[in-house]
This record gives structure tokens, C-alpha cells and sequence, in this order.
């Protein structure tokens, strides 16, 4: 065989074989053909095996993890591995030891922690803190003592290591057998359809990108299922946020990761695969710059038979600080407030003072007003179903008094008018949502909201109450309106009771007129306190999910 060996060993302590394939070696397979050209290093070919089912293997600038893989002639190979495990050292670093017996351990592995040493992390990993804290783990071969499963840097959560050799040998059995059962937590971007799923799609190196994984025709087989614990469609700058728990049936690198991109929910703070705040979700919330920095997976639970004694053992381990801290942030979008109240109760001048104070407000008035403009969406409507029985010409307005005096005789049309109507309404509300999603509070004045149904456009409802005696004074005066007129309007609604029984909040407007900017600035401090109660309650609510109950193995 005539090849081009180069050994040698790099700054990181790897040793490289890069050569090409001779037409002699075409067929052989790839961990012998190694062993051979490095025969004279006295390296295992059991060594060569588990380096290149690591990912140590090149084969064409491709990453081979297979020993078996057969080769073909003119193939380039570059092939490394790390320093054997008489060069890591150990150091000293904290250690959160949740379970400790002869031959096994469970760890708190924290975020930004790598767990075993590598070519782009020779120093400063958890192995290197375990051998400082159980020189025993030294007794056992290989660079990776006690390592029997891994965990991503920026993941945290629960780590098994063996002490012992048989443990360690039971323990990969366990995983290669899929025996041992892993459930995370996951904060991802969006709102996953449905309350649980299953992702089976086989995972490998991505085509391109080679730092990174993908679901790709060809990889490994990959099976995730999920379900949701908490979500939250209006949060996250708009986008939507979900936590999920994630079990892993098969164990590929970043499966979780790739999977839940997959679905088009990307783990928030994930760089590597699109889950990092984008630039309006900061204008919305800068707060996830700070929060959203690694990718939120935590490896919550595990669940195994002790690799000596085949004692069933379970963990739960609650997720750190952060997990709390996001969530809380992610809910920190817009409180949406809708003012509603019968005819001549005072919501317009509620909202005028509201906005007076910088408060972003919106009318459902208003915008029928619009919309009955010449060229108005409804008056597009009106004029289709109707002609020009309530628009006379293109360039006049909806006759607003010819429309009412026809919604009040013939309960069809109104019918009908609503139908074009408040779908119009409906969106423009939906997009001043839209528009105000940075701000801490907006508020929206409308009539009719509990009567069009629209109950999930809101996060308070607020009702104005006046006796019925004062209302239909102010209606009189300031409006002009009859008392037929009146009786019609208030026909239209839900009884006054009722109204104010639905609402969350209620603004008394029974006094003075003068009393009502008082009251008002009462109501705005009210909604700000209720806004820090429901981001209280959300994170309180999300620390539940995962806490351990009492009497419950951490």
C-alpha cells in the first residue's frame, strides 16, 4: 500500500494521520486501515474505533463515524485523536453532587460547562473537576472517565457518571439499549400545534454547515416527543413562546436542537440554530438580550436501573435561575386593556384622559368612523349589498343616520351590517395590538366587546358604570338622542349587570365629572400593579411545573 503518513501531535495533543487512499487499500475498512499506517504508535484499535465513532474521522472533508465505512480509492483521510487521558489533570471547580454510592454519581451540571475535554476545549472541563474531586475515576482507561453520556455546553441539568468500570460498562449498555429515559425542559419560539407530538426524523452532519446538525435524508434514526407545559401566543415580542418537555427515545447529537427547529420552534437563545431574539423582538422586549444567551434546554428528569444493584432510580432537578427569568421577560409584552360600558356611561372620556397621560389608545367609534369614510372598507361593503340606498354617491360618506334608522326597523339589516362590519374592526383592533407590542400598556374603548365575542382580545376588561339615570341625561344633552333611540341602543347590548359582572375592573362614574381624571389616574396605577401581579404569576406559575414535590427525589 503506498500512501502519505503524516503523524504528529498539534498544540490541542491530537495525533493526525492525513492521507490519501492507494488503489492497493481500495476496500478495506476504515479502522483498520488506520491502524495500519498507525501501527508504529502503539495505538489500540479499539482507540481508533471510539475516536472515530467521536467524529474524528475525515474522509473527502466529511465527517465518517462509522469504523465499518469500506474505502475507495483517491479518498482523502484526516483522521485525529485526542490525548490520551494521562494528560488531562485535574482542577479544581465546583461540583453539585445530587446522588453519590460506590459506583455511580448524578450531577448538576451547570450551563457553559463542557464536559469532557476536547480539541477546542483541552482544559477547564467537568472531567477535569470530577478528577479533582474522585481520583478514582483515574483508574479507569480512556480520555473520558466516568463519561458514559454527554450534554451539551450550554445545556444544564442532570449528568451520570460511573466510579467504577462495571458501572460504567452497565451504564453505555443501559443507554446503547435505550433503558435509560430522559425527559428536558425547552423554552422555544412560537406555538408548537397541539398539546403533545412526536418528531421522528433521522439526524446527521448538516450539508454545508459542518458545526452544525440537520434533519437530513440519509442520518441517523432520531426520535423526540414532546408536550407543552405552559404557553403563551402573545408573548416573546409578539412571536409566541412555549415550554415544552422533550423526551429523547434515541440519543444523536443535538437531537433536541434540530428536532424542535425542525418544527419551526427553535430553542430561544440558540445561535446555532435560529433561536436568538431577532431585532423587533428586542425593540419589544430588550430585556432577552440579557436573558435569551444560551440555548434553554435543561435536562430535568432521568429515570434508570442502578448499574450494579437494578434498584429503579428517578431524578427531577428544577432548571436554574434563568429558565424563571426568561419566562418572566418573554411575558413582558404589551398589557392589551378594553373599555367597555353602556351608551353615555364615559368610556370616551376615560380613554381621552388615558391617552393624555402617553397611553396608547384606540376607538372602536373611531374607526367605524373610517371605515364609513368615502372609499372606507365598510363603505365598500355597504355600498356592494346595498347600493346606494345608505352611500347616495362614490364620493359621500356612509349616511350614518339613514344606516341607524334602518339597523333600528329591521333587525336583517343590522344583522347583515354587523356581518361587514366588525370583521373590519376586528383587524384594525388586531393591528394596534400589533403596533403597541413594546409598549407596557394600550388600551382599547369598545361598545359592543362582549357582544361580538371577541373575549381573547383582551387582558383586562375594564366596564364604566353609570346609573342608567345619568347616562341617558348625558345622552340627551350632549347628543341629542331620544328616548327611542336610547331604549335601541341599550336593546343592543348585554343588560348593564351583566356587563359589569364579565369585567375584570370597574370604574365608578356615578359622581362629579370632575372626580373622573382622579379616578381615572387610580384606574392606570391599578393596571400597572395588575401587569407585575401577572408576571409574578407566570413565573410562579412555570416554577410549579418543575418543582420537586415534597417527599420527591431531586
Amino acid at each position: 500500500m503506498t500512501q502519505h503518513t503524516e503523524n504528529k501531535n498539534t498544540s490541542s495533543g491530537k495525533t493526525l494521520l492525513d492521507c490519501m487512499v492507494s488503489p492497493q487499500a481500495a476496500g478495506e475498512r476504515a479502522d483498520r486501515f488506520i491502524a495500519a499506517a498507525l501501527a508504529g504508535d502503539a495505538i489500540s484499535r479499539g482507540k481508533i474505533q471510539r475516536a472515530i465513532s467521536d467524529g474524528q474521522l475525515l474522509i473527502d472533508n466529511t465527517v465518517c463515524t462509522s469504523p465499518k465505512t469500506k474505502l475507495k480509492s483517491g479518498q482523502h483521510i484526516v483522521f485525529s485523536m485526542e490525548a490520551p487521558a494521562a494528560c488531562v489533570s485535574p482542577e479544581e471547580g465546583e461540583l453539585e453532587v445530587l446522588y453519590r454510592d460506590a459506583h455511580m454519581l448524578v450531577i448538576n451540571k451547570p450551563a457553559g460547562l463542557t464536559v469532557h475535554p476536547a480539541p477546542s476545549c483541552p482544559e477547564g472541563t467537568l472531567v477535569h473537576r470530577l478528577l479533582h474531586h474522585f481520583p478514582e475515576l483515574e483508574a479507569q482507561e480512556g480520555f473520558r472517565p466516568g463519561i458514559v453520556h454527554r450534554i451539551d455546553k450550554d445545556t444544564s441539568g442532570l449528568l451520570l457518571i460511573a466510579l467504577t468500570e462495571k458501572a460504567r460498562l452497565a451504564l453505555s449498555d443501559a443507554f446503547a439499549g435505550r433503558r435509560i429515559h430522559k425527559e428536558y425542559l425547552a423554552l422555544v419560539k412560537g406555538i408548537p400545534e397541539g398539546d403533545s407530538g412526536e418528531i421522528d426524523a433521522p439526524v446527521g452532519r448538516h450539508p454545508t454547515h459542518k458545526t452544525r446538525m440537520a434533519v437530513v435524508r440519509g442520518g441517523r434514526e432520531a426520535l423526540s416527543t414532546w408536550r407543552v407545559l405552559l404557553a403563551d401566543p402573545h408573548g416573546g415580542g409578539g412571536t409566541g413562546w412555549t415550554l415544552v418537555a422533550v423526551r429523547i427515545h434515541t440519543g444523536r447529537t443535538h437531537q433536541i436542537r434540530v428536532h424542535m427547529q425542525h418544527t419551526g420552534h427553535p430553542l430561544w437563545g440558540d445561535a446555532l440554530y435560529g433561536g436568538m431574539p431577532g431585532r423587533e423582538e428586542l425593540q419589544t422586549t430588550p430585556a432577552l438580550a440579557q436573558t435569551a444567551t444560551r440555548q434553554m434546554l435543561h435536562a430535568w428528569k432521568i429515570s434508570f436501573d442502578h448499574p450494579v444493584t437494578g434498584a429503579p432510580m428517578q431524578f427531577t432537578l428544577p432548571p436554574p435561575a434563568d429558565f424563571g427569568t426568561l419566562i418572566r421577560d418573554l411575558g413582558s409584552r404589551c398589557q392589551r386593556v378594553v373599555i367597555t360600558g353602556m351608551p353615555g356611561c364615559g368610556k370616551s372620556a376615560v380613554l381621552g384622559l388615558l391617552r393624555d397621560r402617553g397611553i396608547p389608545v384606540w376607538s372602536a367609534d373611531a374607526c367605524v368612523a373610517s371605515l364609513y369614510a368615502a372609499g372606507g372598507d365598510a363603505w365598500h361593503g355597504l355600498r356592494g349589498r346595498f347600493g346606494d340606498r345608505f352611500v347616495p354617491d362614490e364620493s359621500s360618506p356612509v349616511d350614518k343616520q339613514a344606516l341607524l334608522k334602518a339597523m333600528q326597523t329591521d333587525a336583517a339589516i343590522r344583522r347583515e351590517v354587523e356581518d361587514i362590519v366588525h370583521p373590519a374592526v376586528r383587524h384594525n383592533l388586531e393591528q394596534f395590538w400589533l403596533a403597541h407590542t413594546g409598549a407596557a400598556l394600550a388600551v382599547a374603548e369598545i361598545p359592543l366587546f362582549l357582544e361580538t365575542g371577541w373575549k381573547k382580545e383582551a387582558d383586562v376588561l375594564v366596564g364604566i358604570f353609570t346609573p342608567m339615570h345619568m347616562r341617558q341625561q348625558r345622552l340627551r344633552e350632549k347628543r341629542g338622542w331620544t328616548d327611542a333611540t336610547i331604549a335601541s341602543m341599550d336593546a343592543w347590548q348585554w343588560p348593564e349587570a351583566d356587563k359589569m359582572r364579565a369585567c375584570g375592573m370597574i370604574l365608578d362614574n356615578s359622581g362629579p365629572e370632575a372626580e373622573l381624571p382622579r379616578k381615572t389616574a387610580a384606574l392606570a396605577a391599578q393596571l400597572a400593579v395588575l401587569r407585575m401581579h401577572r408576571l409574578d404569576r407566570l413565573e410562579a406559575r412555570a416554577r410549579t411545573l418543575w418543582t420537586v414535590p415534597p417527599g420527591g427525589r431531586k
